[in-house]
């Protein structure tokens, strides 16, 4: 099959969907590989490792589209690249259509088969059902936690706090929502660098595991009271709950938000399917933040592309065995490919995505 990796458009968003090694073991496999020129460069991979594993470079995003039948890159096409797409194409992404209607309507204007990344689900696997977004999801969890902690500085316009804390001072309350892989990661961090940490989830076995990470860390179920209670009291509140395909639900109003400490930081992950902050909208990384009730907001939705070379080594590891299965003949019929369809023949099929766009 012709591969073809283009350049990430998306403002400040550095990440590749393969790095040269990646990109060589399709071409090993009897697939021809293009690159657009300059793909891999913000990730750290110069055009010429490209071409020393045999990918075949392109010099324009429009020469790269036309060469391709399987687009293979990592956030969801803009609507510069619309022109660009054809019925033929098979688009493999994140695609995160429950909070795009827009781009919805022109995939199934276009008529292309699209199978985003965040919805192909791997039966059996209880630790590991969505494969290509659980790396992307523990790089956002982590960097959510590093990121408040710089934002609670005074000069980003924080409370002045740092995090841990040290002795003869009080430690930052950090509030999680979900304890998923985003969730997983955010608790870990906080934990390590001394917060005070409460995570919530409606899953006991996660809680067990959250309760497993430090003695700094309470476990909780997500009871709208209970939510309430700890999140007027946050110095960090993180987002990291998810509905595979649909919209996040809504669990932090703006109400709750207006009665939270001024110079307190939120950080919602699930931003990119709606978020689960009511006062949470989508920012880029040229103006991250915003204020709301005093209470500084982070909405960037491609979080894991401001270190693009870790994520895109981790996006490469999780991708190959899927894209292989999915380039192979009848790749689409294959169960784990399957459940990531959300676009085919101009319509949404997935069910998730479908009910959050009706």
């Amino acid at each position: 099959m012709r591969i073809g990796v283009p350049r990430e458009i998306k403002t400040l968003e550095g990440r590749v969907a393969l790095i040269p090694a990646a990109a060589g073991e399709l071409v090993r496999r009897g697939h021809e590989v293009f690159v657009e020129q300059g793909a891999g460069v913000a990730s750290g991979y110069a055009d010429d490792e490209y071409e020393a594993v045999g990918v075949r470079l392109q010099p324009d995003a429009a020469a790269l589209y036309a060469a391709a039948q399987l687009l293979v890159k990592v956030k969801e096409p803009l609507p510069a690249e619309y022109p660009l797409l054809r019925a033929d194409h098979l688009l493999f992404c994140y695609l995160h259509l429950a909070a795009i209607p827009e781009l919805a309507e022109a995939l199934c204007r276009i008529g292309l088969t699209a199978v985003a990344w965040e919805t192909v689900e791997e039966e059996g696997r209880p630790h590991n059902r969505l494969p290509l977004l659980e790396p992307m999801s523990e790089v956002a969890g982590k960097l959510a936690v590093q990121l408040a902690s710089n934002l609670l500085y005074r000069p980003n316009g924080g409370r002045g706090l740092m995090l841990g804390g040290m002795a003869t001072t009080e430690r930052g309350q950090v509030v999680v929502l979900g304890a998923g892989t985003v969730g997983t990661a955010a608790t870990s961090v906080a934990a390590a660098l001394g917060a005070q940490v409460t995570v919530f989830d409606v899953e006991r076995s996660r809680l067990q595991a959250m309760h497993g990470l430090g003695p700094n860390v309470t476990a909780l179920p997500s009871f709208a009271r209970l939510v309430e209670r700890h999140v007027v009291n946050a110095d960090v509140l993180v987002g990291g709950v998810l509905v595979p395909g649909g919209r996040t639900p809504m669990l932090v109003s703006e109400a709750l938000v207006a009665r939270m400490k001024r110079g307190s930081v939120i950080v919602d992950v699930a931003v990119d399917q709606g978020g689960c902050v009511e006062t949470i909208r989508p920012t880029l990384w040229d103006s991250p933040t915003y204020e709301v009730h005093g209470v500084v907001h982070f909405g960037v939705t491609n979080m894991p592309g401001a270190v693009p070379r870790t994520s895109a080594q981790a996006l490469s590891t999780s991708l190959v065995p899927y894209l292989l299965r999915l380039a192979a003949p009848q790749g689409l019929e294959d169960p784990a490919i399957r459940s990531g369809i959300n676009v085919r023949g101009g319509a949404i099929v997935h069910p998730a995505v479908r009910e959050a766009l009706s």
